[in-house]
């Protein structure tokens, strides 16, 4: 491979590749605003100026080529020089918004002024001032003041979601952004302009002023919108979801995120009004007030259930599992059927819905339904519905999921005659049930999903439960979680009395006589890869924080 010379050290280019890529191979950063991998060049932001040797001007490293021994200082008195006076140009009419900018603390304008700017200003005139608190969308506000004119956006909607909504407006000194006349920045993965914003000009609408980043911990998970899983960051303040962010995978999201996945597959965890807050059992006291369900210790209703199973033949039991579960509670919840209970009847509901469309989301509204297929458990056909109708199934056992996606549900309920849920929230069909456990969220727990093109990846616990504590090395934590005492407020967030499914199944199982020997999510999924041969040679190491494909541990366990 050819060669150039950047800040006296030799880096190997392909041909075609800027300063600023050959750079960031190699692990070397260059300041920049306006660059993007996933982006054309636009050099607008200028702050990427690096000295070339023989070079009269300096040289923007985003858009300039790499030739064979070309001589490149990124950190030589000229070149900082070069950054200096472009700070000092972008910074004239910014606004001191750091006290109230949602993008305090993860700014990209604050780190460089700090870095790379001299610390004091020239400017003595008025600032030049523009509107503030745009609605450009509804999911992204826009402070036109706070704007450096990077165009990311503009690029992105045009070359990513292949929706051109934004553009520039009253170029010079007034220059801004602005939507085409009579329409709004609305695609469905609008909202990643605001992480494309090196500023703090778009911010999201659901986010705004709710926290300080560094209040808040961050946590590796996938998103469970649909069956891509997208990477992303669960981020918790005082023990509640904030925000979900994307996190970088090349070979599943790449860079983004869709908009569903950010706002509509975390308020239920915060959501005291809906969720179960303790285990609950029927009683005989039903009246119009009183649907019959009381609150009761986990060992009455695990007593409960074990004493429901004993009284009826394994074939009158049925398990629905779920595609919205780990694979470790649905392995665990298969052992337990096929075992404990000695039944085959275990399915669960697909969801599709619609198509998938050109960018990440998929028809499939389910994160784990391709790792029920290799675990054996197949989807809930109309014999099965036939059996649950001629009550030749009398309990059934449903996890993390409602009868209501099925259709003739009102039917199927009446002809139940024990339903044990094991859930999260309660649901149009809960309070008909004779028990119910509180299952943890994706949010609470660890565990494995599979996507639809067989990628194992891992989710973690960002959120603590009732039996937790929020403690380093277990949890990622904010510098609230670490330094807040017992008279402060922030230590006294909502932990809901819940567990993992597997965890609960495990301690009936060994009441029942059959101990699954579980103490923790690792050791049901190391069992798992034991005996399932799509996950043989995995582990959580293994899978790591980017996933890991099915053939690829096949190929690497030959």
């Amino acid at each position: 491979m050819p060669t150039f010379i950047l800040d006296g050290k030799s880096l190997e280019f392909t041909q075609g590749e800027t300063i600023i890529e050959a750079a960031k191979r190699a692990g070397i950063e260059i300041p920049h605003f306006c660059w993007h991998p996933s982006l054309s060049v636009a050099g607008n932001c200028r702050i990427c100026l690096v000295e070339v040797e023989k070079a009269p001007k300096g040289m923007i490293a985003c858009a300039t080529l790499c030739t064979e021994g070309m001589v490149v200082y990124s950190n030589s008195p000229k070149a900082a020089h070069m950054r200096n006076a472009v700070m000092e140009f972008l910074l004239i009419n910014h606004p001191l918004d750091c006290p109230i900018c949602d993008e305090t603390g993860e700014c990209k304008l604050q780190d460089y002024a700090y870095k790379y700017s001299v610390g004091v200003s020239r400017f003595d005139e008025t600032k030049n001032h523009k509107d503030k608190r745009i609605e450009l969308g509804p999911n992204v506000m826009f402070d036109q003041e706070r704007c450096i004119s990077c165009s990311r956006c503009i690029r992105y909607c045009e070359e990513v979601v292949g929706d051109p909504q934004l553009t520039f407006v009253s170029r010079g000194e007034h220059v801004t952004i602005e939507t085409f006349p009579g329409k709004k920045l609305d695609n469905p993965y609008a909202m990643n302009v605001i992480e494309l914003c090196p500023v703090g000009a778009l911010t999201s609408r659901d986010f705004r002023f709710r926290a300080r980043v560094w209040d808040m911990s961050h946590t590796d998970s996938i998103c469970t919108g649909c069956s891509r899983g997208c990477n992303m960051e669960i981020w918790v303040r005082n023990n509640e979801v904030m925000r979900l962010i994307p996190r970088e995978n090349m070979d599943v999201n790449q860079y983004w995120m869709c908009d569903h996945g950010r706002l509509d597959t975390y308020k239920f965890i915060n959501d005291e009004s809906s969720r179960v807050k303790s285990p609950m059992m029927r009683t005989e006291d039903v009246s119009a007030d009183n649907d019959g369900l009381a609150g009761c210790d986990w060992d009455d209703a695990i007593s409960r259930v074990i004493s429901e199973i004993k009284n009826y033949k394994p074939e009158e039991i049925a398990f629905i599992a779920s595609p919205f579960s780990t694979l470790e509670d649905n392995f665990t919840l298969k052992r337990f059927a096929n075992e404990i209970v000695g039944t085959e009847n275990i399915v669960y509901t697909p969801n599709i819905n619609g198509e998938d469309d050109k960018l990440l989301l998929r028809a499939d509204k389910t994160p784990n339904a391709v790792g029920l297929r290799y675990l054996g458990i197949d989807p809930i056909d109309t014999k099965f519905i036939d059996k649950l109708l001629g009550k030749k199934i009398k309990m059934v056992y449903i996890m993390n999921d409602s009868i209501g996606r099925l259709e003739r549900n009102e039917e199927i309920a009446k002809s139940i005659e024990v339903g044990i849920l094991h859930i999260s929230n309660f649901n149009e069909h809960s309070r008909k049930a004779t028990v119910i456990f509180p299952a943890s969220t994706y949010a609470e727990l660890n565990g494995t999903f599979v996507n639809f093109q067989g990628r194992v990846q891992r989710i973690r616990p960002a959120v603590a439960l009732l039996e937790q504590e929020r403690l380093p090395g277990e949890f990622s934590v904010s510098r609230l979680d670490k330094f807040g005492a017992q008279n402060d407020k922030w230590t006294k967030g909502t932990r809901f009395n819940a567990r993992p499914v597997w965890k609960v199944l495990t301690q009936m199982s060994k009441v029942l006589g059959n101990d699954f020997g579980y103490d923790n999510t690792e050791e049901v999924f190391d069992d798992l890869a034991s005996k399932i041969p799509e996950f043989a040679g995995m582990s959580y190491e293994s899978i790591g924080t980017l996933g890991l494909l099915v053939v690829e541990a096949e190929e690497v366990l030959a």
